[in-house]
């Protein structure tokens, strides 16, 4: 009994954590079937989305596809086309910016230079009257949780990027918006600052329980950041999912590509079965005799270790992480082995990455993590070698 209601009370915890996984949640943020047009073009594409209560989502794009102009559509900023926002419940047609529950931050933070760090954050509380002794309260208590309490009396520019970022943020959580909407909040800072910032953004959304959904670009920091991910492309939501998910299984060749590093091949199907299929891939040497050599035309193969719904001749893309390669001077038992010429190696510190060559000339990259501080066996570049990979280490994609 005390078993099942802990497994009971497990999956009701994973629950209310994962509300999109229930399908009885009331979304917090629902886009339905949102357009936006610039005369003849289309910035945003029929774009319907639910974003949950407590979500820290990340709209995830490259320049142009109408992540930000969406962000903007929330904010007020913008007047849709065509469709409907509600937030929390309420249509936001015809509500202006400041009369709705949100909150935006500004790539560029927007911080008055010649104010202080108090001020700053204390500006929006003032102006909408709220008395001084609450607003020295509330800003108080913000600029602990930003960690700025001791700089309240410096101006800007008398502050590192990162310190920069948080009075923004501060600036923007002051006023208790039930939304803060964050276009690009980390694009000004260096590569360090700006994975130390995305641990304290996350602490802080996690602290105060306000929805986040966060525009960028980068594609390791909507994997560190967010709980779910939407990929954009061309004003379409092409992908929505938890990180891992989008990371290990793309629905697309455009998501694979663009989220993480990968090998991608196209083949055709020469064997279907329920529990495996075999793709003849013209990349890749012919390296044995598998049942499927005959009709492979002289082409590689790929093997699939499990089955997918799929017609002999069919056209399909294969995508494999360099990280789920493995390098060797020997042939692998793996079904999927073939020969290649080492021509670079990369050494990243915690990875070394290594780019291969097949013998067709078609280039691969294989990565592998450097776990000792030094192997003197390594493989290194000039050498002949042997790349595999495991039968369910790559994804099938029909698009």
């Amino acid at each position: 009994m005390t078993d099942t209601m802990t497994v009971t009370g497990a999956a009701a915890l994973a629950a209310a954590a994962r509300p999109w996984t229930t399908g009885t949640e009331r979304p917090f943020v629902r886009i339905d079937r949102i357009t936006k047009k610039f005369g003849d073009f289309t910035a945003v594409d029929q774009v319907s989305l639910d974003i949950f209560k407590g979500e820290l989502f990340c709209l995830l794009g490259g320049s142009g596809c109408g992540k930000s102009t969406l962000l903007r559509m929330l904010a007020g900023f913008e007047t849709p086309t065509s469709g409907k926002i509600e937030i929390d419940g309420q249509d936001m047609a015809g509500i202006p910016p400041y009369d709705r529950p949100t909150n935006m931050m500004f790539q560029s933070y927007a911080l008055f230079p010649h104010m202080t760090v108090e001020k700053n954050v204390a500006y929006g509380l003032l102006r909408d009257g709220v008395h001084k002794s609450v607003v020295r309260d509330r800003v108080a208590e913000m600029l602990k949780m930003v960690q700025l309490h001791t700089l309240a009396g410096r101006k800007p520019h008398q502050l590192s990027g990162g310190q920069r970022q948080r009075v923004a943020l501060a600036r923007s959580l002051v006023k208790q918006p039930k939304l803060l909407l964050l276009d690009e909040p980390l694009g000004a800072l260096d590569k360090k600052l700006r994975e130390e910032t995305q641990f304290e953004l996350v602490k802080i959304q996690e602290t105060l329980g306000v929805t986040f959904i966060v525009v960028t670009h980068d594609q390791e920091e909507a994997m560190t950041l967010s709980t779910r991910i939407g990929v954009m492309n061309a004003g379409r939501i092409i992908q929505v999912g938890e990180p891992p998910q989008v990371y290990e299984y793309p629905n697309s060749r455009f998501v694979a590509d663009f989220v993480g590093t990968v090998n991608l091949f196209e083949g055709r199907v020469i064997e279907d079965e329920p529990d495996f299929i075999r793709l003849a891939v013209q990349d890749l040497p012919v390296t044995g005799e598998g049942s499927g050599a005959a009709s492979a035309g002289g082409a590689g193969q790929i093997y699939v270790g499990h089955g997918v719904s799929c017609t002999i001749d069919q056209p399909l893309w294969y995508a494999v992480r360099p990280e789920k390669m493995r390098l060797s001077r020997h042939a692998s038992d793996a079904p999927n082995s073939y020969p290649v010429w080492v021509e670079d190696v990369a050494y990243m510190g915690n990875l070394s990455v290594y780019r291969l060559k097949l013998p067709g000339g078609r280039y691969l990259l294989a990565s592998k993590a450097n776990l000792s501080r030094y192997e003197e066996d390594t493989i290194s570049w000039g050498e002949h070698a042997w790349v595999s990979w495991d039968d369910t280490a790559g994804v099938v994609l029909t698009q």
